[in-house]
């Protein structure tokens, strides 16, 4: 079990208090926060290995790019947000590998950069990580492994305090409701810490905005069942699991007040891209008069995609359908579709909540206000 915060430690682990601070923490962050996936103490990264949740809680130790490279791939760490911070720190232990009279730092690292970026393709956190870090690289020296680890750090810390952040100004849309429904896991098993859409659940809750929580399953990996629930009964929040065939069901009693959900990538015009199923939770939001609405912070908004159809969707092995924990379950000789993310258009969002404020009603035009 992750141990409780230390006041004025910045994500509240020993194993990263030295290395990654910032503000110093109101009695209020303490609340409903306990959970770290990433961790860095500034010689090591480990990693929570999310696909052994909630049976076991165990952290890996990640000893190089290559390490980092599979865990995103293997699902061991998941959610756009911890994909970039877990590719920046396999950046630094690539950097730390080579001796500091390295000639040209870009060439030799090269192929690290290279296999972070093909791990997962539809997170544009990992692009814009590496894009950073990259820049870094750029400027070489003999110092670069300590800048880039400074580099990480920020990018870790950053994220942390954007979604204390996002959590407040999506908390603010909120009438007082019974219940909100999320898909997926927004949390800081996603994140750097407290989360994108789950810290927006955090802040309501806090706030006694709403009194519970819905979460979907989120077939096939159900990252709903094992890590959301999970992790919102490790901050004592109130938390009812349902089937995603459920969902209609559940929003025409009238106890959900709002969708919140996150993202992997923003296309310019809004349309958003996140865990197959969110597409289908808008449509049904939409017909039952709920709103819904995004959680992402502006690392996820991809100003170079115009919309949602020029979005990479990733279709994972249709091993992952067709059986569970390893075992079939279904009939032998049935084939499956895959698709990992599904696209979400602009015209069934009624706000996107980012770190620099709040998008109603998206469309390019409020996009492009915003990224500037």
């Amino acid at each position: 079990m992750p141990r409780a915060f230390t006041p004025g430690v910045f994500c509240g682990f020993d194993a990263i208090a030295s290395g990654v601070q910032s503000r110093p923490m109101k009695p209020t962050d303490l609340a409903f926060d306990t959970v770290r996936a990433v961790l860095w103490d500034g010689t090591s990264l480990k990693l929570l290995d999310q696909r052994r949740l909630p049976r076991e809680t165990v952290y890996l130790d990640i000893p190089d790019a290559k390490a980092a490279a599979d865990a995103i791939r293997e699902m061991v760490v998941r959610g756009a947000p911890a994909i970039g911070i877990t590719a920046a720190y396999g950046v630094v232990l690539a950097a730390r590998r080579l001796p500091a009279d390295t000639p040209d730092w870009l060439d030799v690292l090269g192929p690290d950069l290279e296999r972070l970026a093909a791990s997962r393709p539809t997170a544009v956190n990992l692009f814009w990580a590496l894009a950073r870090m990259k820049a870094v690289i750029g400027q070489g020296g003999a110092d670069l492994p300590a800048r880039l680890e400074a580099e990480a750090r920020r990018i870790h810390e950053d994220d942390l305090a954007d979604n204390r952040r996002m959590g407040e100004l999506g908390a603010a849309l909120m009438d007082p409701a019974e219940a909100v429904l999320t898909h997926c896991n927004t949390g800081s098993l996603a994140t750097g810490g407290y989360g994108t859409a789950l810290g927006v659940i955090r802040s309501a809750y806090g706030q006694q905005r709403i009194r519970k929580v819905y979460a979907d399953e989120t077939r096939p990996w159900l990252q709903g069942a094992r890590l959301t629930a999970w992790e919102l009964v490790q901050d004592g929040i109130p938390v009812d699991l349902i089937c995603e065939g459920a969902a209609a069901s559940l929003m025409r009693t009238g106890k959900i007040g709002w969708v919140v959900v996150g993202a992997d990538r923003i296309a310019a015009n809004g349309d958003t891209a996140n865990k197959i199923g969110t597409y289908a939770l808008a449509v049904l939001a939409r017909h039952h008069g709920v709103r819904f609405m995004v959680v992402a912070p502006t690392s996820t908004i991809d100003m170079d995609t115009p919309d949602g159809a020029g979005i990479p969707i990733e279709e994972r092995p249709v091993s992952e359908v067709l059986s569970l924990a390893g075992q079939p379950v279904a009939a032998e000789g049935a084939g499956a579709w895959n698709p990992a993310f599904d696209v979400t258009p602009a015209a069934l969002i009624d706000a996107i909540v980012t770190e620099k404020g709040v998008v109603e009603r998206p469309d390019r035009a409020k996009m492009t206000a915003l990224m500037k």
